[in-house]
């Protein structure tokens, strides 16, 4: 039995676009040969050669997107991404670690791997957009990486099931951004409200002024909580992405929150 993590770039949504592009070349001749001449021609034919080079360009992209992540392929940067986060977490015997939106379970079964004395839980909501993500799916890969310090259940990120001061640790990756919000920095304080005092977080996301305003004043209102060692390290330098990767893959902001409360 081996581990399934998925890829971050839905098959489906690849097939989508590759569909799409189908259909819209399908439609240039037909309207060619069967419409006759007139305005109604010609706009039917500009829109369906504009839909061709729109699908045509995403399904590039999210083929490009597929092979990156891909497990199994030569790049794995999500793989990189997830053992990364995952050496920043170390946990004490005994101690917990919560895991937001684990979505197959790949950072919570890495964080539970490397801290085999301590228990992991991985939440997440599963919903409809990564519908090949479940709890299944999660408990199959722990099973398949031999690792049982770790559990899932359901949960929403921006109302943890969860009392103050539960974790030694939170983690989480690429999560808070898909998240429709106006304020993801609340988000992240859901998360934190969780820590122990003493205990350390480690948050990859798209920390982008777009989706998150002010990261600098977030920090500074983090150490004024007390927090302490924040650092929002910058991953599109080659730590885990290149520059230009993060341009086209639209990564680009991601770094990694990390601290000690």
């Amino acid at each position: 039995m081996k581990a399934d993590y998925k890829n971050w770039m839905p098959k489906g949504m690849v097939a989508s676009f590759i569909g799409g592009t189908a259909g819209a070349l399908a439609i240039v001749p037909a309207a060619k040969l069967l419409m006759p001449e007139g305005p109604a021609k010609t706009v039917v034919t500009a829109v369906s050669a504009a839909a061709v080079c729109a699908c045509g360009g995403a399904s590039v992209w999210s083929y490009l997107m597929y092979r990156a992540f891909d497990y199994n392929g030569t790049r794995q940067m999500s793989k990189q991404i997830i053992e990364g986060i995952a050496e920043y977490v170390d946990l004490p015997e005994g101690g917990t670690c919560l895991d937001v939106g684990c979505g197959s379970g790949a950072l919570a079964i890495a964080i539970a791997k490397r801290n085999p004395k301590a228990e992991v839980i991985g939440i997440d909501r599963w919903g409809k957009e990564y519908a090949s993500f479940n709890k299944p799916l999660c408990e199959n890969n722990a099973k398949a990486e031999g690792v049982e310090n770790v559990s899932f259940r359901q949960g929403d990120a921006t109302h943890l099931d969860f009392a103050d001061e539960t974790f030694d640790a939170v983690a989480s990756n690429y999560v808070y951004h898909n998240i429709p919000s106006k304020d993801r920095q609340a988000i992240l304080l859901e998360t934190l409200r969780t820590l122990k005092k003493g205990g350390t977080f480690a948050i990859h996301d798209i920390f982008s002024e777009a989706k998150y305003g002010d990261m600098q004043s977030f920090i500074k209102k983090l150490k004024e909580m007390g927090y302490e060692k924040v650092d929002l390290i910058d991953t599109t330098n080659g730590k885990w992405i290149m520059k230009s990767e993060a341009g086209w893959m639209g990564l680009s902001g991601s770094a990694l929150l990390t601290g000690t409360k």
